[in-house]
């Protein structure tokens, strides 16, 4: 199977981590292509945001491991400069989105991947972005 590079959106991740089997299969058959998962930095901070506040000291232990063997891509100066171009964009048109899902789809656009997300509704406004649902 021919698999497009992505980044994992926090819906998916989410997923991920309670073992959906549908998530878990896809997951499996795109690392069987690719070294290791990609996620935005934001996605980092909403995953680790609620393991905190749920105190999971063992899953934000797990979490960090993880964030390690995998890519976190981060929020540099053309991730902001695209993430700006998407938010006017999606302005004019009245279809914004917020601002976390435009920095994630940002930082794909600025790598050259797609997203790969439960929230397509969100993600597909955004021109040249392949999206793709893992929970499907």
């Amino acid at each position: 199977m021919n698999l497009r590079e992505v980044v994992v959106d926090t819906d998916i991740l989410s997923a991920l981590m309670r073992n959906n089997p549908t998530v878990v299969a896809n997951a499996e058959a795109y690392l069987a292509q690719y070294a290791h998962l990609s996620l935005s930095i934001i996605t980092r901070y909403e995953i680790l945001r609620g393991l905190k506040a749920n105190n999971a000291k063992r899953r934000v232990t797990a979490f960090e491991e993880f964030c390690a063997n995998n890519k976190v891509l981060p929020i540099t100066e053309d991730v902001v400069s695209q993430a700006a171009e998407i938010y006017a964009d999606l302005y004019k048109r009245g279809a914004l989105i917020g601002d976390a899902d435009i920095l994630i789809a940002a930082s794909a656009l600025v790598d050259g991947l797609g997203v790969v997300t439960n929230n397509e509704r969100h993600f597909r406004r955004i021109p040249n972005l392949h999206v793709e649902n893992w929970q499907k």
